[in-house]
């Protein structure tokens, strides 16, 4: 079932959805099993599978000449969202991204998840990988997350990249897109951001999922802006609760995401690792509430591959 489809079956009520991780190389499926089960007992509609691009080492030969090799920490999404499907019976959404895929690749990969009934796709342009400064689009790929909802629109159009297929199927993906509600980091504005984010609903998303934020205020700062606009979609808030004092600096640091002071005083306060975790659990069940007594249709959570924060707020708020 389409994303969209869920929400308006659940005439008003605010859902609950998380994000997972792939396991790291080496680790089976159960792993990922480990993770969902003590969050389906909040009957989740949708889980996201997130995708991380491979990334490249130079070893250096015998001959003194560098040799590039892939390594690949983590492994791809369409078998683990096929599993989550068959044993969970809920919708599995897939992270597809523009950067490490040729148009071919997003073309094969997408005709793959329509072939394992997967009815949703999050299309991102994705981030630069380590040892790139800015994003680099692969050359025969697409360049802006826009382009890449265009493609994956296309194909429910029936239109495939080779023109001469005849008798071609339409797949019928439901597409979502990131929305930042402090801006995307390479953004000169929240307003241009918005700008963008408009042409990837024209283009065929019909819903949005935000990057983390900490104020509430700036989440619906971001959905009244949205909405001037003239986007209508549902916009789905992603949250994350704090659970250690390192995350003080790093959130802000590779998300460009700021927190807000009263938060970063109780975490500075906190006379432990419990105690901080604790207060990370406490400030999002704050905000799921608010959320949740403002009509918020889903509240999506991004678990990081570890459900106890996770599950300690949901039982709180759902």
């Amino acid at each position: 079932m389409k994303v969209t489809e869920h929400i308006e079956k659940a005439n008003g009520k605010s859902l609950f959805s998380f994000e997972i991780l792939p396991p790291l190389k080496g680790q089976n499926i159960q792993s990922i099993f480990d993770s969902i089960d003590p969050l389906m007992e909040f009957n989740p509609p949708f889980i996201d599978v997130t995708y991380h691009r491979e990334e490249y080492e130079y070893k250096e030969l015998p001959s003194g000449l560098l040799e590039k090799r892939i390594v690949k920490k983590r492994p791809g999404t369409v078998g683990i969202c096929a599993a989550i499907q068959n044993k969970y019976k809920v919708d599995a959404i897939p992270h597809i991204l523009c950067g490490g895929f040729t148009k071919e690749d997003t073309e094969n990969f997408l005709i793959d998840l329509d072939f394992l009934g997967i009815d949703n796709v999050l299309a991102l342009r994705g981030d630069a990988v380590k040892s790139e400064i800015y994003f680099k689009p692969e050359k025969e790929g697409n360049q802006f997350a826009s382009d890449l909802v265009t493609q994956i629109e296309n194909l429910n159009k029936g239109l495939y990249l080779d023109e001469y297929l005849q008798n071609t199927s339409a797949t019928n993906f439901c597409i979502g897109v990131a929305g930042y509600p402090e801006k995307h980091m390479e953004a000169p504005s929240l307003d241009s951001d918005i700008h963008f984010l408009k042409q990837k609903i024209k283009n065929g998303a019909t819903y949005i999922v935000t990057q983390m934020f900490f104020d509430n205020k700036k989440f619906f700062n971001f959905v009244a802006k949205c909405r001037e606009e003239g986007i209508t979609v549902p916009i789905i808030p992603g949250l994350k609760p704090i659970s250690t004092r390192k995350q003080l600096n790093q959130i802000p640091h590779r998300f460009k995401v700021d927190l807000p002071d009263e938060l970063i005083m109780e975490v500075v306060r906190a006379k432990d690792n419990e105690a901080v975790r604790q207060v990370g659990v406490e400030w999002c069940i704050a905000q799921s509430k608010e959320l949740i007594a403002a009509g918020i249709p889903v509240l999506h959570y991004y678990s990081m591959g570890k459900s106890d924060n996770i599950k300690a707020v949901a039982k709180a708020v759902f």
